[in-house]
């Protein structure tokens, strides 16, 4: 069970960084009371909107990789829903040209998978922001 929902967890991260928008569309189902957070945002309800939002991120993004770290999952005692949470290593930028183009940041994240008709798809996600509090101060601060 564990590995159905964790590759579907995985396809979910694939289609943001293919900026596949039918893939992210199967991901989710298709409810009202579905909720997406992404970080530092109020949440967006219901699945037309949270797919609205991720195209319009994806069309913006020139370039998203995600590393996962920690990723577990939990279940329901039925297995009919799933607890995913992991922690994003992400590595982002615009426009190639050189090293400096490029930024990383970490979020952690929760998401609630469902299962229905044999397949596992998004309820509710969550991210936010990881800050190191002991990181050391660059130059320019």
């Amino acid at each position: 069970m564990s590995g159905d929902v964790l590759a579907v967890h995985r396809s979910f991260y694939e289609a943001i960084e293919a900026g596949d928008v039918d893939l992210m569309a199967a991901l989710w189902i298709d409810r009202p009371d579905t909720s997406c957070a992404h970080p530092g945002t109020t949440p967006v309800r219901g699945t037309s909107g949270i797919l609205r939002s991720w195209t319009m991120l994806m069309a913006q993004a020139g370039y998203l990789q995600f590393f996962l770290t920690d990723v577990q999952a939990a279940y329901t005692s039925d297995g009919a829903v799933a607890i995913v949470t992991c922690t994003e290593n992400i590595l982002s930028g615009h426009g190639l040209e050189s090293p400096d183009s490029f930024a990383g940041g970490k979020v952690t994240s929760t998401s609630i998978l469902v299962l229905r008709q044999g397949r596992w798809q998004f309820h509710t996600r969550h991210a936010s922001p990881i800050i190191d509090f002991d990181a050391e101060p660059t130059e320019e601060e």
